[in-house]
């Protein structure tokens, strides 16, 4: 038995030992198909978890892989040239005008059935790290963690955000192979700014590169279903020394699902095309807006004091509304310093009995832009204020004021991110109207058509309020809400 072993073993070591370039390539397939298994193995049994594993194991190791099978047919051609220059394979051949295969000789049938057995192997090896590569490169992980610093901001914001359990494929690429090798092809060239450091800091949205909403977002949110008006009760605090709890409740004018009225209705309706001329690359700063119906009648609507020459459209851009021009940031959002901490006083991760707790809060995140020890800077504001406040009491709240520092600097570590120039405003939100214009980058009252018309800024287009700021607003108890 262990005879025949060594004789297939030594038909192997002949086959890939007759040149340095085929034992070069036989060494490293060899070597890069243990590590690759080996990896696996430690991924498997959660011995090592690394987000850069995955590269090793399933982009840099397969492609070693790949090169060393390669090098053993191009070593094996060299070798064959020069025995043809030496005059060694003339007086092997005898004549014969192709090389002679004899399936008697019991080493050409090892040779034979070795050849077959790595074939087959590689093919695997291949198949399955080709597979894993892509599955690998379409994962959160890849996304998110393998270029920490670059992403670290964007993932961060997805970690919170109501999608955060939707893979980024999903509304990044969509299905099919067309954006499939689009985004790849964008993503070699990501690779080669984030390898040389020329990409920008802060990162820009990607508005001009996403795939339309339809062939993504409406994966799962059908604008045909959007119907019928939903109540929305928006809970903040006050800045007094009570952080009494406001309430503002809205009727919110959903549309959609073909009907006349409501926001959906006007922005993304079927049988209504909505476009605009934006005039800078973010699409903050619009200029014309194009209404056209489902009978073909078509309104433009031009922004007072805009001449918009010929020139001007040639070189802006003209898009049909979808999703993102208002849900820009559905799932990397980031926020203010007021919102992040009404939310944590709304969750509890604040405790609102803290005396001004909203107001310090708040002053503590608005004084750090972004610098060295604006963390230490933050704890400091929070503790003297409380140190204060409380006195000879403070012992018994420490427990309560180190919490809600912990949060504020976990606020802080969402949304400011220094060696990326990411601060408090630095990515624009287009839903509502109270942190960024939004809604009022075309709904401003200063948009008109050339008889007369007008993009209506009137509140009750897309919501009624039914109480503004109020502490116990009636209409929470009559709708039986908490």
């Amino acid at each position: 038995m262990f005879k025949r072993l060594a004789q297939w073993v030594g038909a192997f070591f002949w086959l890939l030992g007759r040149n340095a370039i085929t034992v070069f390539g036989g060494t490293l397939t060899t070597i890069s198909a243990l590590a690759i298994v080996a990896l696996v193995a430690l991924e498997v049994l959660g011995i090592i978890v690394s987000p850069y594993l995955g590269i090793f194991a399933f982009l840099i190791l397969p492609g070693a892989f790949v090169f060393g099978l390669i090098l053993i047919p191009v070593g094996a051609i060299l070798q064959r040239r020069k025995e043809r220059r030496l005059g060694i394979e003339a007086v092997a051949r005898e004549g014969h005008i192709l090389p002679k295969i004899d399936f008697n000789n019991p080493r050409t049938q090892r040779l034979a059935a070795m050849v077959v057995l790595l074939t087959l192997v590689n093919l695997f090896l291949v198949g399955a790290t080709t597979y894993k590569s892509v599955v690998y490169m379409d994962s959160v992980e890849f996304c998110g963690e393998v270029c920490h610093s670059v992403m670290a901001p964007e993932f961060t914001a997805y970690k919170e955000s109501p999608h955060s359990r939707v893979e980024c494929v999903e509304c990044h690429i969509g299905p099919g192979a067309p954006w499939f090798v689009k985004s790849k092809l964008s993503g070699a060239w990501q690779v080669f700014a984030v390898t040389f450091n020329t990409y920008e800091h802060p990162i820009p949205t990607p508005v001009e590169s996403l795939r339309p909403s339809r062939d993504t977002c409406e994966q799962c949110h059908w604008p045909e279903r959007f119907a019928g008006d939903r109540v929305r009760v928006i809970k903040k605090y006050s800045d007094d020394e009570a952080n009494t709890p406001l309430h503002t409740v809205l009727l919110m004018h959903i549309g959609g699902a073909n009907t006349q009225s409501g926001i959906h209705s006007w922005h993304i309706a079927p049988g209504r095309e909505t476009s605009y001329v934006a005039l800078d690359p973010q699409r903050q700063d619009i200029a014309m807006v194009r209404v056209k119906e489902a009978d073909g009648t078509v309104v433009e609507y031009k922004k007072d004091g805009v001449d918009l020459t010929p020139e001007m459209l040639a070189s802006s851009e003209t898009r049909v509304m979808d999703c993102i021009d208002c849900h820009n940031r559905p799932s990397h959002i980031f926020e203010m310093p007021a919102e992040a901490v009404d939310k944590a006083l709304r969750l509890n991760r604040i405790d609102p009995a803290l005396p001004s707790v909203k107001r310090v809060a708040v002053q503590a995140l608005e004084e750090v832009k972004g610098e060295d020890g604006d963390l230490e800077k933050i704890g400091r504001t929070m503790e003297t204020h409380f140190r204060e406040t409380f006195g000879d009491a403070y012992p018994s709240n420490a427990a309560q004021v180190e919490q809600a520092i912990n949060e504020v600097k976990a606020i802080y570590g969402r949304n400011v991110f220094p060696e990326m120039n990411v601060t408090w405003g630095t990515y624009i939100n287009n839903i509502g109207h109270t942190q960024f214009p939004g809604c009022f980058r075309c709904h401003d009252g200063s948009f008109s058509s050339a008889d007369g018309k007008v993009i209506n800024n009137d509140c009750t287009l897309c919501h009624n309020v039914l109480a503004m700021d109020e502490e116990s607003p009636s209409v929470l108890s009559d709708l039986g809400i908490q």
